[in-house]
Protein backbone atom coordinates (compact mmCIF):
# COMPACT_ATOMS: atom_id res chain seq x y z
CA UNK A 1 0.00 0.00 0.00
CA UNK A 2 1.63 3.40 -0.85
CA UNK A 3 1.46 6.40 1.67
CA UNK A 4 0.04 8.56 -0.10
CA UNK A 5 -3.81 8.59 -1.75
CA UNK A 6 -3.66 7.56 -5.28
CA UNK A 7 -5.29 9.73 -8.33
CA UNK A 8 -6.27 6.55 -10.78
CA UNK A 9 -6.63 3.32 -10.65
CA UNK A 10 -9.49 0.90 -8.83
CA UNK A 11 -10.43 2.56 -5.07
CA UNK A 12 -7.30 1.67 -2.32
CA UNK A 13 -7.74 2.32 1.56
CA UNK A 14 -7.17 6.03 2.16
CA UNK A 15 -8.30 7.02 -0.87
CA UNK A 16 -11.04 9.90 -0.94
CA UNK A 17 -13.89 9.01 -3.01
CA UNK A 18 -16.91 11.45 -3.82
CA UNK A 19 -20.45 10.14 -3.55
CA UNK A 20 -23.25 11.15 -5.39
CA UNK A 21 -26.49 10.05 -3.76
CA UNK A 22 -30.29 10.18 -4.38
CA UNK A 23 -31.55 13.40 -5.00
CA UNK A 24 -27.97 14.65 -6.18
CA UNK A 25 -26.86 14.87 -2.24
CA UNK A 26 -22.32 14.41 -2.34
CA UNK A 27 -20.54 12.84 0.12
CA UNK A 28 -16.39 13.13 0.20
CA UNK A 29 -15.16 10.06 2.40
CA UNK A 30 -11.73 8.66 2.94
CA UNK A 31 -11.91 4.86 3.00
CA UNK A 32 -10.86 3.12 5.79
CA UNK A 33 -10.84 -0.78 7.28
CA UNK A 34 -14.14 -1.37 8.28
CA UNK A 35 -15.53 2.09 7.69
CA UNK A 36 -18.66 2.66 7.13
CA UNK A 37 -21.08 6.14 5.41
CA UNK A 38 -24.26 6.70 7.56
CA UNK A 39 -27.19 8.68 6.30
CA UNK A 40 -30.92 9.16 6.71
CA UNK A 41 -30.60 6.68 3.43
CA UNK A 42 -29.22 3.81 4.91
CA UNK A 43 -25.39 2.28 5.46
CA UNK A 44 -23.04 2.15 3.07
CA UNK A 45 -19.73 -0.01 4.01
CA UNK A 46 -16.20 1.28 2.66
CA UNK A 47 -15.37 -2.39 1.71
CA UNK A 48 -17.62 -1.98 -1.32
CA UNK A 49 -15.35 0.66 -2.55
CA UNK A 50 -12.39 -1.14 -1.70
CA UNK A 51 -11.12 -2.58 -5.30
CA UNK A 52 -13.76 -1.60 -7.31
CA UNK A 53 -12.92 1.28 -10.61
CA UNK A 54 -12.93 5.27 -10.08
CA UNK A 55 -16.57 5.47 -11.77
CA UNK A 56 -18.28 2.40 -10.25
CA UNK A 57 -21.96 2.47 -8.53
CA UNK A 58 -22.13 0.88 -5.39
CA UNK A 59 -25.93 0.21 -3.53
CA UNK A 60 -26.13 0.47 0.56
CA UNK A 61 -27.98 -1.19 2.87
CA UNK A 62 -31.43 0.56 2.12
CA UNK A 63 -31.11 -0.15 -1.61
CA UNK A 64 -29.81 3.24 -2.77
CA UNK A 65 -27.39 3.50 -5.24
CA UNK A 66 -24.12 6.12 -5.18
CA UNK A 67 -21.58 6.93 -7.90
CA UNK A 68 -18.42 7.03 -5.97
CA UNK A 69 -15.47 8.52 -8.18
CA UNK A 70 -12.01 10.21 -6.95
CA UNK A 71 -12.91 13.94 -6.17
CA UNK A 72 -10.74 16.55 -8.85
CA UNK A 73 -8.79 19.20 -7.33
CA UNK A 74 -11.13 21.48 -8.34
CA UNK A 75 -13.76 19.44 -6.04
CA UNK A 76 -11.50 19.50 -3.15
CA UNK A 77 -10.60 22.87 -3.37
CA UNK A 78 -14.28 24.26 -3.44
CA UNK A 79 -15.33 22.12 -0.52
CA UNK A 80 -11.89 22.29 1.97
CA UNK A 81 -11.91 24.26 5.29
CA UNK A 82 -10.77 27.96 4.40
CA UNK A 83 -9.30 30.16 6.53
CA UNK A 84 -8.71 32.98 3.97
CA UNK A 85 -10.58 33.29 0.78
CA UNK A 86 -9.17 30.87 -2.28
CA UNK A 87 -8.36 31.63 -5.47
CA UNK A 88 -10.93 30.09 -7.45
CA UNK A 89 -10.37 27.11 -10.72
CA UNK A 90 -11.09 29.62 -13.63
CA UNK A 91 -8.59 31.78 -11.65
CA UNK A 92 -5.87 29.15 -10.87
CA UNK A 93 -5.96 28.08 -14.67
CA UNK A 94 -5.03 31.49 -15.86
CA UNK A 95 -2.65 31.97 -13.41
CA UNK A 96 -0.63 28.20 -14.47
CA UNK A 97 -1.09 29.39 -17.84
CA UNK A 98 -0.29 33.02 -18.06
CA UNK A 99 2.71 32.63 -15.24
CA UNK A 100 3.28 29.59 -17.57
CA UNK A 101 4.25 27.19 -14.23
CA UNK A 102 6.09 24.14 -15.61
CA UNK A 103 7.36 20.98 -13.96
CA UNK A 104 10.85 21.43 -12.54
CA UNK A 105 10.16 25.49 -11.92
CA UNK A 106 11.62 27.45 -8.81
CA UNK A 107 7.79 29.18 -7.54
CA UNK A 108 7.47 31.66 -4.91
CA UNK A 109 3.77 32.69 -3.80
CA UNK A 110 2.45 34.88 -1.53
CA UNK A 111 0.26 34.98 0.35
CA UNK A 112 -1.09 31.03 1.18
CA UNK A 113 -4.24 31.75 2.04
CA UNK A 114 -6.27 28.61 2.66
CA UNK A 115 -3.85 26.44 -0.04
CA UNK A 116 -6.20 26.53 -3.00
CA UNK A 117 -3.30 27.86 -5.28
CA UNK A 118 -0.60 25.53 -3.61
CA UNK A 119 -2.18 22.82 -4.60
CA UNK A 120 -2.34 23.91 -7.87
CA UNK A 121 1.42 24.92 -7.96
CA UNK A 122 2.52 21.67 -6.20
CA UNK A 123 0.78 19.85 -9.50
CA UNK A 124 1.87 22.16 -12.39
CA UNK A 125 5.92 22.26 -10.76
CA UNK A 126 6.09 18.17 -10.46
CA UNK A 127 8.86 16.43 -8.40
CA UNK A 128 11.58 18.24 -9.17
CA UNK A 129 10.20 21.61 -8.69
CA UNK A 130 10.25 23.99 -5.69
CA UNK A 131 7.43 25.87 -4.07
CA UNK A 132 8.23 28.47 -1.43
CA UNK A 133 4.85 29.75 0.73
CA UNK A 134 5.13 32.96 2.39
CA UNK A 135 2.15 33.85 4.62
CA UNK A 136 2.10 36.47 7.20
CA UNK A 137 -0.33 34.38 9.35
CA UNK A 138 0.51 31.55 11.04
CA UNK A 139 -3.21 30.58 11.60
CA UNK A 140 -3.49 30.76 7.79
CA UNK A 141 -0.83 28.62 7.21
CA UNK A 142 -1.88 25.78 9.63
CA UNK A 143 -5.10 25.55 7.53
CA UNK A 144 -2.72 25.18 4.51
CA UNK A 145 -0.59 22.93 5.69
CA UNK A 146 -3.87 20.34 6.46
CA UNK A 147 -5.32 21.05 3.36
CA UNK A 148 -2.91 20.01 1.00
CA UNK A 149 -1.62 17.39 3.83
CA UNK A 150 -5.62 15.91 3.42
CA UNK A 151 -5.02 16.02 -0.94
CA UNK A 152 -1.59 14.85 -0.90
CA UNK A 153 -1.58 12.22 2.57
CA UNK A 154 1.33 13.82 3.01
CA UNK A 155 3.34 17.23 3.44
CA UNK A 156 4.76 17.46 -0.07
CA UNK A 157 9.02 17.21 -0.30
CA UNK A 158 8.76 20.30 -3.11
CA UNK A 159 7.23 22.52 -0.51
CA UNK A 160 7.81 24.63 2.28
CA UNK A 161 5.86 27.32 4.09
CA UNK A 162 7.70 30.33 5.78
CA UNK A 163 5.88 32.45 7.94
CA UNK A 164 6.50 35.90 7.53
CA UNK A 165 6.72 38.75 5.13
CA UNK A 166 7.86 38.36 1.63
CA UNK A 167 10.50 41.14 1.83
CA UNK A 168 12.00 40.75 4.78
CA UNK A 169 12.09 36.85 4.40
CA UNK A 170 12.60 36.16 0.95
CA UNK A 171 16.38 37.32 0.26
CA UNK A 172 17.49 34.44 2.94
CA UNK A 173 14.97 32.32 1.65
CA UNK A 174 16.82 31.99 -2.05
CA UNK A 175 19.58 33.62 -3.80
CA UNK A 176 19.16 36.37 -5.74
CA UNK A 177 18.29 35.90 -9.71
CA UNK A 178 17.23 32.11 -8.88
CA UNK A 179 13.72 32.29 -8.97
CA UNK A 180 11.47 31.09 -11.94
CA UNK A 181 8.25 32.72 -11.08
CA UNK A 182 6.63 35.01 -8.74
CA UNK A 183 3.04 34.59 -7.62
CA UNK A 184 1.74 37.44 -5.59
CA UNK A 185 -1.81 37.37 -4.37
CA UNK A 186 -2.01 39.96 -1.41
CA UNK A 187 -3.67 43.61 -0.73
CA UNK A 188 -0.57 45.75 -2.05
CA UNK A 189 1.48 43.73 -4.46
CA UNK A 190 3.56 46.75 -5.18
CA UNK A 191 4.95 46.09 -1.56
CA UNK A 192 6.93 43.29 -2.81
CA UNK A 193 7.97 43.80 -6.70
CA UNK A 194 11.52 45.68 -5.51
CA UNK A 195 12.48 42.21 -3.99
CA UNK A 196 10.58 40.01 -6.47
CA UNK A 197 12.94 41.90 -9.20
CA UNK A 198 15.69 41.09 -7.13
CA UNK A 199 14.89 37.28 -6.59
CA UNK A 200 13.94 36.96 -10.68
CA UNK A 201 15.91 34.75 -12.93
CA UNK A 202 16.15 36.93 -16.13
CA UNK A 203 13.35 36.14 -18.27
CA UNK A 204 10.82 34.98 -15.12
CA UNK A 205 7.56 36.29 -14.83
CA UNK A 206 6.17 37.81 -12.22
CA UNK A 207 2.12 37.75 -11.49
CA UNK A 208 -0.39 39.95 -9.31
CA UNK A 209 -4.06 38.42 -8.19
CA UNK A 210 -5.50 41.36 -6.87
CA UNK A 211 -9.38 42.03 -6.51
CA UNK A 212 -9.95 45.94 -6.85
CA UNK A 213 -9.35 47.61 -10.24
CA UNK A 214 -7.70 50.90 -7.95
CA UNK A 215 -5.06 47.86 -7.24
CA UNK A 216 -4.48 46.90 -10.82
CA UNK A 217 -3.92 50.89 -11.47
CA UNK A 218 -1.19 51.02 -8.57
CA UNK A 219 0.74 48.08 -8.97
CA UNK A 220 0.94 48.72 -12.98
CA UNK A 221 2.19 52.00 -12.21
CA UNK A 222 4.58 50.43 -9.66
CA UNK A 223 6.16 47.86 -12.15
CA UNK A 224 6.33 50.38 -14.96
CA UNK A 225 8.51 52.57 -12.66
CA UNK A 226 11.00 50.36 -11.77
CA UNK A 227 12.31 50.26 -15.45
CA UNK A 228 13.19 46.26 -14.41
CA UNK A 229 10.28 44.69 -16.16
CA UNK A 230 8.76 44.47 -19.59
CA UNK A 231 4.90 46.12 -19.95
CA UNK A 232 2.74 44.53 -17.43
CA UNK A 233 -0.34 42.78 -19.60
CA UNK A 234 -3.79 42.57 -17.33
CA UNK A 235 -6.85 40.50 -18.02
CA UNK A 236 -9.77 39.35 -15.80
CA UNK A 237 -11.80 35.70 -16.59
CA UNK A 238 -14.97 35.15 -16.90
CA UNK A 239 -16.68 31.05 -16.66
CA UNK A 240 -20.36 31.32 -18.38
CA UNK A 241 -21.76 27.38 -18.18
CA UNK A 242 -24.73 25.86 -20.67
CA UNK A 243 -27.36 24.22 -19.78
CA UNK A 244 -28.07 21.31 -22.98
CA UNK A 245 -30.54 19.25 -23.27
CA UNK A 246 -31.90 18.09 -26.34
CA UNK A 247 -32.79 21.05 -28.67
CA UNK A 248 -32.95 23.14 -25.10
CA UNK A 249 -29.41 25.02 -25.29
CA UNK A 250 -29.41 27.92 -23.68
CA UNK A 251 -26.45 30.04 -21.04
CA UNK A 252 -26.80 28.78 -17.29
CA UNK A 253 -29.16 31.54 -15.52
CA UNK A 254 -25.89 31.83 -13.28
CA UNK A 255 -21.83 32.92 -13.84
CA UNK A 256 -18.87 33.10 -12.60
CA UNK A 257 -18.45 36.48 -12.98
CA UNK A 258 -15.40 39.26 -11.66
CA UNK A 259 -13.17 36.99 -9.26
CA UNK A 260 -10.35 39.33 -9.53
CA UNK A 261 -7.84 40.41 -11.81
CA UNK A 262 -4.04 39.36 -13.19
CA UNK A 263 -1.26 40.97 -14.31
CA UNK A 264 1.50 39.91 -15.22
CA UNK A 265 5.46 41.50 -16.27
CA UNK A 266 8.40 39.23 -17.29
CA UNK A 267 11.74 40.76 -15.66
CA UNK A 268 14.12 41.90 -17.65
CA UNK A 269 18.56 41.20 -17.81
CA UNK A 270 20.41 43.82 -15.92
CA UNK A 271 20.76 47.02 -18.15
CA UNK A 272 18.25 46.13 -20.52
CA UNK A 273 16.11 49.14 -21.61
CA UNK A 274 13.03 48.02 -23.81
CA UNK A 275 12.02 49.59 -26.14
CA UNK A 276 9.44 53.02 -25.32
CA UNK A 277 5.74 51.90 -25.85
CA UNK A 278 3.84 54.69 -27.02
CA UNK A 279 0.46 54.96 -25.53
CA UNK A 280 -1.76 58.16 -24.96
CA UNK A 281 -1.26 60.53 -22.52
CA UNK A 282 -2.98 59.65 -19.10
CA UNK A 283 -3.18 60.20 -15.56
CA UNK A 284 -0.38 58.22 -14.18
CA UNK A 285 0.32 59.64 -11.14
CA UNK A 286 -1.51 59.68 -7.93
CA UNK A 287 -1.11 61.64 -4.88
CA UNK A 288 -2.53 60.91 -1.18
CA UNK A 289 -5.75 60.84 -1.87
CA UNK A 290 -5.65 58.20 -4.14
CA UNK A 291 -3.61 56.44 -1.98
CA UNK A 292 -6.25 56.42 0.72
CA UNK A 293 -8.55 54.38 -2.19
CA UNK A 294 -6.07 51.50 -2.20
CA UNK A 295 -5.88 51.21 1.70
CA UNK A 296 -7.14 47.67 3.21
CA UNK A 297 -10.45 48.74 4.30
CA UNK A 298 -10.99 50.81 1.04
CA UNK A 299 -10.44 47.81 -1.34
CA UNK A 300 -12.05 45.38 0.67
CA UNK A 301 -10.13 43.31 3.15
CA UNK A 302 -12.45 41.14 5.18
CA UNK A 303 -11.59 40.37 8.62
CA UNK A 304 -12.22 36.68 9.69
CA UNK A 305 -12.68 36.83 13.42
CA UNK A 306 -10.17 35.01 15.37
CA UNK A 307 -13.17 32.20 16.86
CA UNK A 308 -14.18 31.37 13.00
CA UNK A 309 -10.38 30.98 12.01
CA UNK A 310 -9.71 28.64 15.30
CA UNK A 311 -12.52 27.05 14.04
CA UNK A 312 -11.60 26.29 10.31
CA UNK A 313 -7.96 25.30 11.89
CA UNK A 314 -9.79 22.96 13.88
CA UNK A 315 -11.45 21.50 10.60
CA UNK A 316 -8.49 21.36 8.88
CA UNK A 317 -6.14 19.38 10.57
CA UNK A 318 -9.00 17.04 11.68
CA UNK A 319 -9.40 15.99 8.00
CA UNK A 320 -5.52 15.88 7.61
CA UNK A 321 -5.26 13.50 10.74
CA UNK A 322 -7.65 11.46 8.94
CA UNK A 323 -6.23 10.93 6.19
CA UNK A 324 -2.94 10.06 8.17
CA UNK A 325 -4.88 7.87 10.22
CA UNK A 326 -6.23 5.67 6.94
CA UNK A 327 -2.83 5.88 5.39
CA UNK A 328 -1.27 4.32 9.13
CA UNK A 329 -3.68 1.98 8.91
CA UNK A 330 -3.52 0.88 5.80
CA UNK A 331 0.19 0.13 5.94
CA UNK A 332 0.05 -1.66 8.99
CA UNK A 333 -2.78 -3.79 7.58
CA UNK A 334 -0.35 -4.68 4.41
CA UNK A 335 2.76 -5.16 6.99
CA UNK A 336 0.39 -7.52 8.76
CA UNK A 337 -0.31 -9.46 6.03
CA UNK A 338 2.67 -10.06 4.70
CA UNK A 339 4.35 -10.59 8.30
Amino acid sequence: MSETPHLSGPFRVGDRVQLTGPKGRMHTITLRDQGELHTHNGVLKHELLVGAPDGSVVTNSSGHDYLAVRPLLRDFVMSMPRGAAIVYPKDAAQILAQADIFPGATVVEAGVGSGALSLWLLRAIGPAGRLLSFERREEFAEVARANVETFHGEHPATWDVIVGDLVESLPDAVAPASVDRIVLDMLAPWECIDAAADALTPGGVVLCYIATATQLSRVAEYIRATGLFTEPDASETMVRGWHVEGLAVRPDHRMVAHTGFLITARRLAPGAIPPEVKRRASKSSYGDEDVELWTPGAVGDREITDKNLRKRVREAQKSAEGVRQSVAGAASGEHGSTA
